[in-house]
């Protein structure tokens, strides 16, 4: 099992959240689904896992390399789930998660990632799952408030999740796997 996205991913402490499962950490802060495509290979392909979890597109949102057209970051997505299925590699895609603006520190992430856009890659992701027989893993809808903001609790700065953030991901992304091991097995 690997685990392949941004900064989201990169602090994700899956030994903690995982606790002697072995899951792979291949995640790099920063990256948009544009560089995430071009590592795929050597970082979860090479590997062999059976299960890929893609978690990425919220620094798309944020133009990190620059503007970027839904329409690019969803062939990324599209090309990296191709690549596995080649490969013999389960998908799960990690939807988007929510951003807040609860601090000063916190608004720069949330202005960056209005909530409409967000809402929109989680809608075209969902499709594609669906789809193509992929599994998605719906971390927005599992830590949103009411307004489609991120509970202040989950997330100091406004993006990245704290401890309780990824307490609220762990099961979600271990019902995602277990269903994409199923689906292996022909469950």
């Amino acid at each position: 099992m690997v685990f392949f996205g941004d900064s989201i991913t990169d602090l994700w402490k899956l030994d903690a959240s995982f606790p002697g499962k072995g899951y792979i950490n291949r995640g790099i802060g920063g990256q948009t689904s544009e560089q995430l495509l071009l590592r795929f290979r050597p970082d979860v392909v090479n590997l062999k896992p059976a299960v890929a979890m893609i978690l990425g597109g919220t620094n798309d949102i944020a133009g990190n390399t620059g503007p970027m057209t839904p329409e690019q970051t969803a062939g990324n997505f599209a090309s990296m789930a191709e690549l596995a299925r080649v490969h013999g590699i389960r998908v799960v895609l990690g939807s988007l998660t929510p951003v807040h603006h609860a601090s000063v520190m916190a608004m720069r992430h949330y202005v960056l990632r209005p909530l409409q856009r967000i809402l929109a890659l989680n809608q075209w992701l969902r499709g594609y799952c669906a789809g193509q027989g992929l599994v998605y893993a719906d971390y927005f809808s599992a830590m949103a408030d009411e307004r489609g903001q991120l509970r202040r609790e989950l997330a100091d700065d406004g993006l990245h999740p704290n401890a309780a953030g990824y307490a609220v991901m762990t099961p979600v992304a271990q019902a995602a796997i277990e269903k994409a091991l199923g689906e292996a097995n022909g469950e």
